[in-house]
């Protein structure tokens, strides 16, 4: 794993980190046709867990959005956010960090392309950006949250050696969501291991699909 330095800051993420076969990078301007083909063909498979994929994506407004994404690092809401791209250039999925928690804590949310799920590229983006994370000076935990209904997505945190933290009931915002909503973090101290849990082994009740 190659972490590129940050332009902006030693207390900001890198803008790049090459995984070798995966790339998490910056999203750019130029991204606009690969990442609006990516959301448009994934409408149906993201639509049930993620509030902002109520609606088809239009044109317009991913150019608004990336235009931001692209601009700003962080983003004025806080965002730290990536694409995920493939060695031949496609896009896998989308990634960021976002300070929307705790002082000291950053977020990770992701999506990735129906047409690469099943292959572990969200929980090998998701390690990297944890690791990313918490080398930052004021960064002491990372934490995934999730619906407790949405399998898949609760698979990543735990292959990596997050705790399980709180479960709670949360406001339904997607329409496959239970209502119930997981916190899971990890701190400098637990570490990641680079093949999934803490040991390097994934769990016994983790499902077959993967992310």
């Amino acid at each position: 794993m190659t972490i590129g330095s940050s332009a902006h800051s030693r207390s900001t993420p890198p803008e790049r980190i090459d995984l070798g076969d995966l790339l998490l990078r910056q999203w750019r301007r130029s991204d606009l046709t690969r990442q609006f083909a990516a959301l448009s063909a994934s409408h149906t498979h993201l639509r049930p867990w993620m509030s902002w994929a109520e609606q088809p994506p239009t044109l317009t407004g991913q150019r608004r959005s990336l235009q931001i994404s692209a601009a700003h690092w962080p983003t004025p809401d806080g965002g730290y956010l990536y694409g995920i791209f493939t060695a031949r250039g496609e896009v896998a999925g989308g990634i960021g960090l976002h300070d929307r928690i705790d002082s000291g804590a950053l977020e990770i949310g992701y999506w990735c392309h129906v047409a690469h799920t099943g292959r572990g590229i969200i929980t090998r983006a998701a390690h990297a950006l944890t690791a990313a994370a918490l080398t930052l000076p004021h960064v002491v935990r990372v934490e995934i949250h999730c619906d407790a209904a949405n399998v898949r997505s609760a698979a990543v945190p735990r292959r990596l050696g997050y705790d399980l933290v709180r479960t709670a009931p949360r406001p339904r915002t997607a329409p496959a969501d239970s209502g119930i909503g997981m916190v899971w973090a990890t701190t400098a101290r637990a570490g990641v291991a680079a093949d999934g849990g803490r040991d390097g082994c994934l769990s016994a009740d983790d499902p077959p699909t993967r992310l």
